[in-house]
């Protein structure tokens, strides 16, 4: 299977898409268990490209026996990328992908999507906000804007994965006017369900509140997310789901405690009982 835009098309031959994709040289951003990420310029445009050298046997089985679904080359990115497109949640706009033949353990596949240009992610947003905490109205308009495009990216149907405000990015022109446009990225572990389970959801909320506990956010801002992010009043939710949101709560939690072990968090963050 293989995409290939118009205007890469101009620039690379169909039939050799994986050849074109894996002779590419950029700036490397990462590196890591056989996948690359670069970014990388054609016809004096940015893009980035995700290249998958097949996961192994080895990851398979270890992703089979924690009965999980490994994820075996870019095509996550790629049909996730592209169902949002359809349904106008901003993320890179794919340019080109294939996939190449062999065993699941060995094939060859890549994406190539549009750089988001003049976006920032909320972690370099928010990285000085200790030092310089920002106006309770920048602060609530994060907040809001986090709530909205969980709400929507959920209720659209898709998963994550990898749900922290490193992955969310902000237009930067709407940041000069203190408001949030956001995007997100770094989709190759996405999943779209036609309606998630919960043990998905609740993993992808508690790490994206996991991420914001350096932040300064209370308790009652929880609770403001919590009903932004349902739609409902806070009381009705908590008696109807109150036990998820414990849940979730109780994850991010757990990942800040092991970011303390490993050094990855600031240690501002006291849970509140």
């Amino acid at each position: 299977m293989s995409y290939l835009r118009d205007d890469i098309a101009e620039l690379w031959d169909e039939k050799n898409l994986l050849d074109h994709a894996f002779s590419l040289e950029g700036e490397v951003f990462r590196d890591v268990a056989r996948r690359k990420t670069m970014r990388v310029h054609l016809a004096g445009k940015q893009y980035f490209v995700k290249l998958h050298m097949g996961v192994g046997w080895g990851e398979i089985l270890k992703n089979w026996l924690q009965f999980k679904r490994p994820v075996l080359g870019a095509e996550n990115e790629y049909f996730a990328c592209r169902e949002l497109e359809k349904v106008g949640i901003r993320a890179p706009l794919v340019a080109a992908y294939a996939m190449g033949g062999g065993s699941i353990a060995t094939r060859s596949s890549f994406v190539l999507c549009d750089e988001l240009a003049h976006h920032v992610s909320l972690e370099d947003v928010t990285d000085t906000w200790f030092d310089a905490p920002p106006s309770a109205r920048v602060r609530y308009r994060m907040l809001y804007a986090i709530a909205r495009f969980a709400k929507e990216f959920h209720g659209r149907g898709f998963i994550h994965r990898d749900f922290y405000i490193c992955h969310l990015l902000a237009d930067e022109q709407a940041l000069n006017e203190e408001t949030f446009d956001l995007a997100v990225l770094d989709l190759h572990r996405a999943r779209k369900f036609q309606e998630i389970p919960d043990r998905w959801l609740y993993r992808d909320l508690g790490g994206l509140l996991f991420s914001t506990l350096d932040l300064g956010y209370t308790r009652r801002d929880w609770y403001r997310f919590i009903r932004l992010y349902s739609g409902r009043s806070l009381a009705v939710e908590l008696a109807e789901r109150g036990p998820f949101w414990q849940r979730v709560l109780n994850r991010a939690e757990t990942l800040y405690k092991e970011g303390m072990r490993k050094g990855i968090v600031k240690g501002q963050y006291q849970a509140e009982r």
